[in-house]
């Protein structure tokens, strides 16, 4: 079978999938592995193991957007308002989640080069459950104000933290002796080189895309640089989500017309991040688990542990509201892409434990998808930034929403010119591409001679 047919197999079954996921009430990435286990080499054959290693640059250049999308939503601006408090609380949050599964996991034996990849990978929070539930309870209050920035930082510090991680990991793999070197300069020196190339393919994306006026030309651009960012990740031996979470950053911060543009690129990388977590299910391994259970279970609950008293322990340094101390560690605990494509750089970079750690990241994404945005919701009820909706409420904005669609639909006695005002009125919302929320189409080839008609 060809890889064009799979692959356009694979688009189907995800579609397929996300109308299953929305019956059960589930996240859409949780059916995306669910479908690429079930059409992968260990259940209906559909994606061989050869197939697999054909669509390799697929995952690369996705994990590449998944890393822009990070360094999008890091907004300067909202960093200085807030002030330190918001780095203190997402430094010790993520920190304490890596010590403290690095341990647990060295005490019950596990190979350490083993050990501290996980305990890297453990830092990263999936923005997507999270959003969903704040957006769709429309939670209000100290804790939802706090949890929003604490998740856009703390992915750019699992980042700099599983670089590090990753380093030591590889040393420690061949039977090397960590040195000086290995542990801080070379990690560092990757780092540094990783911050310089994205920063300048970074401004040369924010102040390239003044050059154009389509939104269609600049999705080009911001494509093209992207792309280029994996690609000198490689040539530079340099951290390809670093690249591109600083180009991201860069590009969020010097263009102001950015909103629009990256709600564009939402539209364009969807279906690449559905190939990608397709293919991240397909990749599982099913004969491993039963020989990663004790080390996986045990990485649940210490990541689980660590996220809380380390966002608890922050919280009190700062002396954040006492909401945010006791509940903003319950809503960090969803994890998914970030966390997935970590593991997939670690099946290329440190392949001794890349099945394990494949595996077990894949079997914790499950659970933590299943359960992250249910406990997500408790703590924000518990935290009173939820209302308890009445019967009566359900009824009362149930009414509202048809009463807005009968006032924003057009008639057909509508002429045309009332119909291109309502069109210019629309507005664009910006999502985050790792949250994979489904948006209305919007007219990306507009030009300004279009406009100027």
């Amino acid at each position: 079978m060809s890889t064009i047919l799979i692959l356009g197999l694979a688009l189907a079954i995800g579609l397929l999938f996300t109308r299953i996921m929305k019956l059960v009430h589930l996240p859409n990435v949780t059916g995306y592995l669910i479908a690429g286990v079930l059409i992968g080499p260990c259940c209906f054959k559909l994606f061989s193991v050869q197939s697999l290693g054909t669509v390799e640059a697929i995952t690369e250049v996705a994990l590449g957007f998944i890393a822009f999308s990070i360094g999008a939503s890091i907004k300067l601006s909202t960093i200085k308002q807030l002030g330190k408090s918001i780095i203190t609380i997402t430094c010790f949050q993520a920190l304490t989640a890596v010590a403290l599964v690095d341990l647990v996991l060295w005490i019950i034996g596990t190979p350490i080069p083993l050990a501290i990849t996980l305990g890297a990978i453990a830092t990263a929070t999936a923005p997507a459950a999270t959003l969903m539930v704040v957006r769709q309870y429309r939670a209000k209050g100290k804790v939802t104000d706090t949890l929003l920035p604490v998740v856009a930082l703390d992915d750019a510090i699992g980042l700099i933290v599983f670089a590090i991680s990753l380093s030591i990991a590889k040393v420690l793999a061949v039977g090397g002796t960590v040195t000086v070197l290995d542990a801080v300069v070379m990690p560092l020196l990757e780092i540094l080189i990783s911050f310089a190339v994205g920063g300048a393919l970074g401004f040369i994306c924010a102040y390239g895309t003044r050059l154009f006026k389509s939104r269609a030309n600049r999705l080009t651009l911001i494509i093209a640089i992207t792309m280029c960012g994996v690609a000198l990740a490689t040539i530079c031996k340099a951290s390809s989500l670093l690249i591109c979470m600083t180009i991201g950053c860069i590009y969020c911060n010097f263009f102001k017309q950015n909103a629009v543009q990256l709600d564009v690129l939402d539209r364009w990388t969807y279906p690449l991040f559905m190939l990608f977590f397709i293919i991240s299910g397909a990749q599982l391994d099913i004969s491993v688990l039963p020989t990663v259970g004790i080390i996986g279970i045990m990485y649940l609950i210490a990541r689980s542990v660590g996220k809380y008293l380390g966002a608890l322990v922050g919280a009190k340094i700062v002396k954040a509201d006492d909401n945010v101390c006791k509940y903003l560690g319950l809503t960090l605990l969803p994890q998914a892409g970030v966390a997935i494509g970590m593991a997939t750089i670690v099946m290329v970079q440190l392949p001794q434990f890349g099945e394990q750690v494949n595996a077990i990241v894949l079997a914790a994404t499950l659970v933590y998808e299943l359960i992250g945005p249910l406990v997500t919701k408790i703590a924000l009820i518990k935290a009173g930034e939820i209302d308890r909706p009445t019967p009566r409420k359900r009824a009362k904005e149930l009414q509202n929403n048809e009463d807005e669609q009968t006032l924003t639909t057009p008639t057909q006695g509508d002429d045309k010119q009332n119909m291109n005002t309502m069109d210019c009125s629309v507005e664009l919302t910006n999502t985050n591409p790792a949250t994979f929320t489904q948006n209305s189409e919007s007219n990306n080839g507009d030009t300004d001679a279009n406009t100027k008609k």
